[in-house]
């Protein structure tokens, strides 16, 4: 919940104080399908991951989301997919997007302010209300669209 409305209270000095910023997001998927989460703060089914922080590397940023929001633990080095300009949401953003081939899940998620529901989703199933980016990296990954430079 501290998380939560730290996010919330400090979200628009971030936007106005930082000249670019950047997140991570994972593909993390399984026989069932794509890990996507529903947040309580933007509509829609989206790829697990968030914002890095100040001393924080790519990897450790999308370690601590993948298990805050999805209770994932990788297990290997993920694979960078690509880094997109996020334009539509902030200028100055940017998202780098991984793939996790190995990782781990020792239960489900732990219920949390920020997130609504989790869950696996088939491809050819994505629930209602998918964010079109979301959408659009899946095709990129999964079935062979070309990579484009914006979410």
């Amino acid at each position: 919940m501290r998380r939560l409305l730290t996010h919330i209270v400090f979200r628009p000095w971030w936007r106005l104080s930082r000249g670019l910023t950047l997140g991570v997001r994972a593909i993390v998927a399984d026989d069932e399908g794509v890990l996507l989460v529903r947040h309580s703060y933007v509509p829609g089914w989206h790829l697990p991951g968030g914002g890095v922080e100040r001393g924080e590397t790519l990897i450790d940023a999308l370690t601590r989301e993948l298990r805050e929001e999805g209770n994932v633990v990788l297990e290997g080095v993920p694979r960078l997919h690509g880094i997109y300009s996020n334009e539509r949401k902030f200028r100055g953003d940017h998202v780098a997007l991984f793939v996790a081939d190995s990782w781990s899940q020792d239960g489900p998620p732990q219920a949390n302010a920020e997130i609504l529901e989790t869950g696996f989703f088939p491809i050819d199933a994505l629930p209602e209300g998918t964010a079109p980016g979301t959408r659009r990296r899946l095709d990129e990954v999964f079935a062979g669209a070309p990579v484009s430079e914006h979410w």
